[in-house]
């Protein structure tokens, strides 16, 4: 069991290092707005592994096998969610470029932080439904996990398994919301926020729509 734990380790380590619409959005919200909101969108990030990790201990993967269209469900909402919240970005981006347009070049030096609807107010819902819509997680924990999950582990090891997924994934979007939160990281960002945010829009929108095309294919 200890072997199949700490292959669980580097396995989960390597999937939360890859870039994905999670790592966009702690970043994101890190420069633009706090770390203490970061982390409060790590937290919602953490619940939705946690969500998937026990939704593919239950038989995850044998569901999306026996209801292909269920998947395709799953996976039209996360891009629809996805896709929103790229438009949504692109249109702070558009309504600031418009705002600054009035202002004066003193005034645009001394430019608040650009901030969107939704992700300010309510970062642990973001940071919980953008995981749960991620294309990345939903082929992770429907696949490779299934190996560990599968796994003849028992309830102790089953929860062995669950902790190190929550523990992992807080502490590795822990430690990027607080680098991306670093003053020098800040400053930056306010240097270059609708390039940023305009950057951001497009990557969400891209994997929004690239998950649209694949709920087409699976027959939604």
């Amino acid at each position: 069991m200890h072997s199949l734990l700490a292959s669980l380790v580097v396995v989960q380590l390597i999937a939360l290092m890859m870039p994905g619409p999670d790592f966009f959005f702690v970043t994101r919200t890190a420069v633009s707005q706090s770390r203490g909101k970061a982390i409060l969108g790590v937290l919602g990030i953490t619940v939705g592994c946690g969500v998937w990790a026990g939704l593919s201990m239950v038989g995850l993967h044998i569901l999306f096998e026996t209801a292909g269209w269920l998947r395709g469900i799953v996976t039209g909402l996360g891009g629809a969610y996805l896709l929103w919240m790229g438009a949504n970005l692109l249109l702070s981006v558009w309504k600031s470029r418009r705002a600054a347009a009035h202002l004066t070049a003193a005034a645009e030096t001394a430019e608040p932080e650009l901030q969107t609807e939704g992700d300010m107010r309510h970062p642990f819902l973001f940071g919980l439904f953008t995981n749960l819509s991620n294309a990345k997680a939903i082929i992770y924990f429907g696949s490779v996990f299934t190996t560990f999950a599968a796994a003849d582990l028992g309830l102790a090891g089953k929860l062995a398994v669950l902790g190190i997924v929550l523990l992992e994934t807080f502490l590795w979007f822990g430690f990027v919301a607080l680098v991306f939160g670093l003053p020098q990281m800040r400053r930056g960002y306010q240097r270059m926020s609708r390039v940023i945010d305009a950057a951001a829009g497009v990557i969400f929108a891209g994997f929004g729509a690239a998950l649209l095309v694949e709920a087409v294919r699976l027959g939604i």
